[in-house]
C-alpha cells in the first residue's frame, strides 16, 4: 500500500473527525457524522497496522481513534479549560447551594459556643471540671499560646491542614447520617466555648481572640460549610422533592463532593495562616487583616461565582454540571 497516497486520500476525513471531537457541543447530524467517521478511521487504523510499516502514522491514527472513542463513550481527556471550569463554576456552585446551610450551622455553632462559654465562666463547678486551678493557670498563661509555636511552621501547617481536611471530609462523607456532622459541630463548639471561658477567667480573652482570628475566621467558615454540606445531603435523603430519592442523592452527592474539594483548598490557606501568621512576630492588626481578607475571598468566591453559575443553569446552559451530575435513567411518572 502506498502510505503517502492513502494518507492524502483520507486526510480530509481524519481532520473532519478531529474537528468534531474538539467541538464542545454537537447537533444530531454532527453526532451521526462523528460515529460514521470514527468507524471509518478505525478501519483505516486496522489496514495501516496490517500493511503499513509507518509507526508514526499508526501512532497518530491510534491517538485519533482513541480520542473519538472517548468522545462517543463519554470519557475524555482532562484539558485546561475543564480544570478552569471546575474551579470557577462547579466548586463555587456547590458552595453557593450550601450557603444557607453553612450560615445556619455557623449561627448554631456560635450560639452554642457562647452559651457554653458563659455558663462555664459563671459556674465554678463547670470550670473546675476542666482541670485544677494550677492546670488552668498554666494553660491560660502558657499552653494556649505555645500551641502555635511548638512545631516548625511548615510542620504545623501540614498537621493543621490534615486534621481540618479530615474533619471536613467526615462531615461531607458521613453527612447522609445527619448525626455525624451535627455531633462534630457540637463537640467543636463546646470545646471553643470552654477554651474562651478559661482565657476570659484569666483576663486573657483579648489574647484568645488575637490568636484565633487570623486563621480561625476562614477555618471555622470552612467547617461550617462542611457541616452545612453534610446536613444538606441528609435533608435530601429526607425530602428529595420531585426527584426519586436515589436520583436526588446521586445528583446532589456528586455536586456536594466537589464542595469538599474546594474546602480542602480553602483549609490549606487557613493552615498556612495558622502555621506562618498566627504565631509570627508581626503586628496583630496585620494578622487580623489577613484573616478578614481570606474570609472575604472565600465568600466572594462562593457567592459571586456561584450565583453566576446558578444563573447559567437557570438559563438552560447546563455545561457546568454536565460531567458532575452524570446521566440519569428515565423514570416513570
Amino acid at each position: 500500500m502506498d502510505i503517502d497516497a492513502f494518507a492524502a486520500a483520507h486526510r480530509d476525513e481524519w481532520e473532519r473527525l478531529d474537528a468534531l471531537v474538539a467541538r464542545r457541543r454537537l447537533s444530531g447530524a454532527q453526532a451521526d457524522e462523528l460515529v460514521i467517521l470514527y468507524r471509518i478511521a478505525a478501519q483505516h487504523l486496522s489496514r495501516l497496522r496490517a500493511s503499513a510499516p509507518d509507526p508514526q502514522l499508526i501512532a497518530e491514527m491510534s491517538a485519533r481513534v482513541a480520542r473519538a472513542r472517548g468522545r462517543l463513550t463519554g470519557a475524555r481527556e482532562i484539558r485546561a479549560g475543564d480544570i478552569t471550569r471546575f474551579l470557577t463554576e462547579t466548586i463555587p456552585l456547590a458552595l453557593y447551594r450550601a450557603r444557607w446551610w453553612a450560615i445556619g450551622v455557623g449561627a448554631a455553632f456560635t450560639t452554642i459556643a457562647v452559651i457554653v462559654g458563659v455558663w462555664t465562666l459563671r459556674s465554678p463547678e463547670a470550670m473546675g471540671a476542666l482541670g485544677t486551678p494550677a492546670e488552668l493557670d498554666r494553660y491560660a498563661a502558657q499552653s494556649f499560646e505555645d500551641y502555635y509555636s511548638t512545631y516548625d511552621s511548615h510542620e504545623f501547617f501540614a498537621l493543621v491542614w490534615t486534621n481540618n481536611a479530615r474533619i471536613a471530609a467526615i462531615c461531607v462523607g458521613a453527612g447522609i447520617t445527619g448525626v455525624v456532622p451535627a455531633g462534630l459541630m457540637l463537640v467543636n463548639a463546646m470545646a471553643l466555648g470552654r477554651t474562651g471561658a478559661v482565657m476570659a477567667d484569666h483576663d486573657r480573652f483579648l489574647q484568645f481572640l488575637a490568636l484565633i482570628i487570623p486563621h480561625g475566621l476562614l477555618e471555622l467558615t470552612c467547617v461550617f460549610f462542611a457541616g452545612g454540606v453534610g446536613l444538606r445531603l441528609f435533608w435530601t435523603l429526607l425530602a428529595p422533592g420531585p426527584r426519586s430519592r436515589g436520583r436526588a442523592l446521586a445528583e446532589d452527592g456528586r455536586l456536594l463532593i466537589t464542595a469538599a474539594v474546594g474546602l480542602t483548598g480553602a483549609l490549606a490557606i487557613a493552615g498556612l495562616l495558622e502555621g506562618f501568621v498566627t504565631g509570627a512576630q508581626i503586628p496583630w492588626l496585620l494578622k487580623a487583616a489577613l484573616g478578614l481578607v481570606s474570609l472575604a475571598v472565600l465568600w466572594a468566591y462562593a457567592l459571586v461565582l456561584g450565583c453566576r453559575a446558578e444563573r447559567a443553569l437557570a438559563g438552560g446552559d447546563d455545561v457546568v454540571l454536565a460531567d458532575q451530575m452524570g446521566d440519569a435513567a428515565p423514570e416513570a411518572g
